[in-house]
């Protein structure tokens, strides 16, 4: 019984921290482009198309955190 108010307060405890990580990486943008790394390695870098996809996925998403 004596362990249980140990470990009560450390599993809250944990709990708030892993929710407040998850919430952390949200607002850092840690999830905005799922698809693009799984798609980069299809592509060849020095193909002028693929840079000019890369640039422009940048500027959306400067626009897009500008906004938010």
């Amino acid at each position: 019984m004596a362990a249980l108010y140990i470990l009560i307060p450390v599993a809250i405890v944990l709990v708030a921290l892993a929710i407040w990580v998850f919430f952390w990486a949200v607002d850092s943008g840690q999830y905005d482009d799922l698809d693009g790394p799984a798609h980069s390695i299809l592509f060849d870098e020095e193909d002028p198309k693929h840079r000019a996809g890369i640039e422009q996925a940048d500027q959306g998403s400067e626009e897009k955190s500008d906004r938010g």
